[in-house]
């Protein structure tokens, strides 16, 4: 049975309860309000009570529309939506928003061992090309080859799985003219956690296939810049490997040295983020690109500090860190800045190496997702000019809220898209 769906601006009758945002009649339903946020808690309602053939009727504006998407989004239930008529330009965006999120949320919600390294990679490149054929090249370096070429962060945290680890480097070029990038984008790829030597205990561990967030994140940024019609080059770089356990993983103590000269000792392997990021943030600094956008699901502290519902955003460049919080809100997606000084890239010492990855103690100490940033930092060109790092703390639910399915959420890749057409 196929439910219709009205909007409607007055309160709902009495019978509903006082302040309800939904009431029932016949074979429809009318949500009582025109706020998007409370509208995609009305669809969550819906699936809830085992609902999932929808025809929204009536006005419905865009924002509305994907609201109710995002709200009615279920990982178990193919959810069948008849959408409400939009002008041409307002259908392309919502198709477009409604085609990365699917895909987006599939890779984040799919299974670490049908998504390892290498297929993640392959799978990112190849949606990115299925959208602009022509003009997408890429190079995917895979196991060994990374320590050849000197991409060490990633080798060293993938070497203990069996299943090797793979660093994909595309190019969106729509002039085909080779010119230099005007952004680059850097995604943390790990398809499991384990946290290595440092292990989490196995309630940690068992939402670990989300920490390829920033992969898909980053990736679900180009493709809706793309689909909203990107006439600029832009550059992607995603760190995929799995974070395991084996005779021949890497270790508490040691010490890795990337090609900018850092050395980095390693006092907690489940810091692992950070480390795979520094080999795509050394790679976007190289691109010349001036605006440099990384994302990662990297610490439990962004979440202690903004909860769920946002996105942490730090940044050594204060008018690229206002102008991207600017867009996100032009874009309905929450994101909050979080302190991030030039000091905080010495947060994490070492008696051994220029920096430890991490403080030893859980969580990186007080300030772990500030410390996190300033390692990174260590990384990019021009004092961290043009640079933004988002730390992804509402990019998946352990279970359900009411607003969003348990799983992947997609919050993030609207703001980056966006910034990459402004760029």
């Amino acid at each position: 049975m196929t439910l219709d769906i009205y909007l409607s601006s007055e309160s709902a009758p009495e019978q509903w309860g006082q302040g309800a945002i939904l009431s029932f009649k016949d074979d429809s339903a009318t949500i009582h309000t025109n706020d998007p946020e409370l509208i995609q808690v009305a669809a969550r309602r819906l699936i809830t009570q085992g609902l999932s053939f929808f025809s929204l009727k009536g006005d419905w504006q865009l924002e509305q529309q994907w609201a109710f998407f995002q709200g009615a989004y279920e990982p178990k239930v193919d959810v069948q939506i008849d959408f409400a008529e939009l002008s041409d330009e307002d259908n392309s965006e919502l198709d477009a928003r409604i085609q990365v999120s699917r895909w987006m949320r599939s890779m984040v919600n799919e299974t670490p061992e049908v998504l390892a390294p290498l297929v993640l990679a392959e799978e990112a490149a190849q949606f990115i090309q299925s959208l602009a054929p022509d003009n997408v090249s890429f190079d995917i370096i895979v196991g060994e080859d990374l320590k050849d070429q000197g991409h060490i962060g990633t080798w060293e945290v993938g070497r203990g799985s069996s299943r090797p680890p793979a660093l994909l480097k595309l190019k969106y070029d729509p002039k085909n003219n080779n010119s230099m990038p005007v952004a680059a984008l850097v995604g943390k790829g790990i398809t499991f956690d384990s946290g290595g030597y440092s292990i989490k205990p196995s309630a940690g561990m068992l939402h670990m296939k989300a920490d390829m967030g920033g992969a898909a994140t980053v990736t679900g940024g180009l493709a809706l810049a793309i689909l909203r019609g990107l006439d600029k080059p832009v550059d992607l770089y995603l760190c995929c490997a799995e974070n395991l356990i084996s005779g021949h993983a890497y270790k508490l103590g040691d010490i890795l040295t990337y090609p900018n000269g850092v050395s980095v000792e390693i006092q907690n392997s489940d810091a692992e983020g950070r480390v795979v990021l520094a080999d795509g943030l050394l790679l976007a600094g190289q691109s010349g690109a001036k605006t440099i956008i990384d994302a990662a699901t990297l610490t439990g502290a962004a979440v202690t500090a903004v909860g769920g519902d946002y996105n942490a955003v730090f940044a050594l460049d204060q008018d690229a860190s206002q102008n991207f919080l600017e867009i996100a809100r032009e874009e309905n997606e929450r994101h909050w800045p979080l302190p991030l000084e030039a000091f905080h890239a010495h947060r994490c010492p070492s008696h051994f190496a220029d920096t430890a990855n991490s403080r030893a103690v859980k969580g990186g100490g007080p300030g772990g997702a500030s410390n996190a940033a300033g390692f990174l930092s260590r990384f990019v060109p021009n004092n961290g000019q043009g640079w933004i790092h988002v730390d992804l703390a509402s990019a998946y639910n352990d279970s359900p809220t009411p607003k969003w399915s348990a799983g992947g959420t997609g919050l993030g890749f609207r703001t980056i898209a966006a910034k990459l057409l402004k760029s």
